[in-house]
C-alpha cells in the first residue's frame, strides 16, 4: 500500500513539498506592506507639486532683484542676502513681528483655552445638549471667514452697530459714534482675534473632545477612588493623558495664527490704517502684491517660515519623542 510506504519511510528520507499557499506567502506580505507606501505617493506628489514648486521659487527669488521690470520679462539680477540685510535692518519689519507674535501667542493660548473647556463640557453633557452644541460649533467652524467677518464689522459698526448700542444703552456714552477698527490699534486687534478666535474654537474643542472620548475610564475611575478631586484628575490624570492630541492642536494653532491673513486684509479694508495695524502675512502681501517688490516679498515670506519653524520646533520635537509623527 502507498499509504502504508508513506507511513513507513524515514523521516529524514522524505522531501517536503512547499504548496501555493506557502510560496505566496511571503509575496503577499511584502504586498500588503508595499500597500500604505503606494498610497502614500499620490498625495505626497501632489503636496510636493502644489508647494514644493513655489517654496523653491520663493527661496531663489529672496536672492534676486525682482519687481515689476522682471515682470515683463526683464531678467532679474542675483543680489545675494541684500533683500534679506534690507528686511532685517528695517525697524518697521520688527515692530510687525513682535505685533504678528504677540498676537498669535494671545489668539492661540485663548483658542486652546476655551476649546479644552469646551471638550470638558461636553464629556459632562447629556445627549441632547451634547449634540446641539456639537452642531453649533460644526456650523461656526463651516461658516466661510468673509461671511463672519461681515458679521463682526456690521455689529462694531459705529453709528447702528449693536454693540456700540449696548454700551451707549447702559450709560458708556463715549462709545457713541465710536469706530473698533478705525479709532484704536487695540480694539481693531480685539475685533480680529475674536474673529480668529470664532473660527478656530470648534477644531480644537472637537479633536480634544475626541481623544477624551478614548480615555480609559478605569484609570480616571481609579484616581477618583484615590481622593483626587475634579481638578486634580483633571491636571494629573486627563490632561498628560491627552498631551499628543493637545500639543498637535496647539502647534497647528500657532502656525495658523502666526500666518492670519484674511482676518486682516478684510478688516483693514474697513479700518484704512494698514501700518498700525499690519501682521506679517498682510505685510509681505502689501510688499509684493501692492508695492511690486517681489525679491523683498520673498525674503519676508522666507523669514516668516523660519520664524514659523522655530516657533513650532519645540512642540514638533516633543511630539516626535512620543512617537506619534
Amino acid at each position: 500500500m502507498v499509504s502504508d510506504q508513506l507511513t513507513t519511510a524515514p523521516a529524514g528520507t522524505a522531501r517536503p513539498r512547499r504548496g501555493p499557499t506557502a510560496r505566496t506567502g511571503p509575496r503577499r506580505r511584502r504586498s500588503s506592506l508595499a500597500v500604505p507606501y503606494l498610497l502614500l505617493v499620490l498625495p505626497v506628489g501632489l503636496v510636493c507639486l502644489a508647494m514644493g514648486y513655489p517654496l523653491v521659487r520663493q527661496f531663489v527669488m529672496s536672492f534676486q532683484e525682482f519687481g515689476l521690470a522682471q515682470q515683463f520679462g526683464q531678467p532679474p539680477e542675483w543680489v545675494g542676502l541684500q533683500n534679506y540685510t534690507d528686511v532685517l535692518s528695517d525697524p518697521y519689519f520688527w515692530v510687525v513681528t513682535a505685533r504678528s507674535i504677540a498676537f498669535c501667542a494671545a489668539c492661540a493660548a485663548i483658542t486652546m483655552g476655551i476649546g479644552i473647556g469646551f471638550a470638558l463640557l461636553l464629556q459632562k453633557l447629556s445627549t441632547g445638549p451634547r449634540v446641539a452644541l456639537q452642531v453649533a460649533l460644526v456650523l461656526a467652524w463651516a461658516m466661510p471667514p468673509v461671511s463672519a467677518l461681515t458679521s463682526y464689522i456690521w455689529l462694531t459698526e459705529p453709528r447702528y452697530g449693536v454693540v456700540n448700542w449696548f454700551l451707549t444703552s447702559i450709560g458708556l456714552e463715549g462709545f457713541a459714534g465710536f469706530s473698533w477698527l478705525a479709532d484704536n490699534q487695540w480694539t481693531f486687534f480685539g475685533v480680529a482675534a475674536t474673529t480668529v478666535i470664532w473660527t478656530s474654537v470648534p477644531l480644537v474643542t472637537l479633536m480634544t473632545y475626541a481623544a477624551l472620548t478614548q480615555l480609559d475610564t478605569e484609570v480616571l475611575e481609579a484616581s477618583e477612588l484615590d481622593g483626587a478631586g475634579g481638578f486634580a484628575r483633571l491636571r494629573h490624570v486627563t490632561l498628560p493623558m491627552i498631551r499628543p492630541v493637545v500639543l498637535l492642536v496647539a502647534m497647528l494653532e500657532i502656525i495658523w495664527d502666526l500666518k492670519v491673513f484674511t482676518q486682516i486684509n478684510v478688516l483693514q479694508g474697513v479700518a484704512g490704517n494698514n501700518d498700525a495695524t499690519n501682521l506679517l502675512g498682510t505685510y509681505v502681501y502689501q510688499t509684493g502684491i501692492g508695492g511690486g517688490e517681489y525679491g523683498t516679498a520673498s525674503a519676508l515670506a522666507t523669514v516668516m517660515l523660519l520664524i514659523v519653524l522655530l516657533m513650532t520646533w519645540r512642540y514638533m520635537r516633543t511630539l516626535m519623542k512620543q512617537g506619534d509623527i
